[in-house]
């Protein structure tokens, strides 16, 4: 997908407006000068000029081209077909079902179902798709919190936590 460069300089304007009004809030140190709002406060200002650049360059671009010439959003070719977009909805859906649902069903569970799922998109047989997701699963689930000690919820499988 295409976004018009007006349109990202707006956006990136009002995230360093919103981020600057952010970061004074935060306390000052005491016996210093300079604060922790000082270097997000300076990337701030960072942005919304470089957002302000891009803003000021997209609209004389497109004044240049002509209204009817230069979309502010343009959608990809692949948006058309079917399986690409199923393979995107699938791929969007079982980010949000990790993000939202890992810490309920435990992280082998909802690996199992996100890994089975992108595998059920590229058509591989449910047959071997399912063994796989489980293998995996469990590999990176021992990799992290066996060997890296990052502590995996554990959700519906809390019994059976080693």
């Amino acid at each position: 997908m295409k976004v018009h460069d007006a349109l990202w300089g707006a956006l990136l304007m009002l995230f360093a407006g919103a981020l600057f009004v952010h970061v004074q809030g935060f306390p000052a140190m005491q016996g210093q000068s300079v604060g922790p709002s000082a270097l997000p406060g300076a990337l701030a200002v960072g942005l919304f000029v470089c957002g302000a650049i891009l803003l000021v360059r997209g609209l004389r671009a497109r004044s240049r081209a002509g209204a009817g010439a230069a979309r502010w959003i343009e959608l990809p070719e692949w948006f058309a077909s079917s399986p690409q977009v199923l393979g995107m909805a699938v791929l969007v859906g079982v980010n949000l079902l990790y993000v939202f649902a890992v810490d309920r069903l435990g992280f082998i569970v909802t690996g199992v179902i996100y890994l089975a799922a992108l595998m059920w998109v590229l058509r591989v047989r449910l047959s071997r798709a399912l063994p796989i997701a489980v293998v995996m699963t469990l590999l990176i689930h021992y990799a992290f919190y066996k060997l890296l000690k990052v502590p995996l919820p554990w959700g519906v499988l809390q019994s059976i936590a080693w």
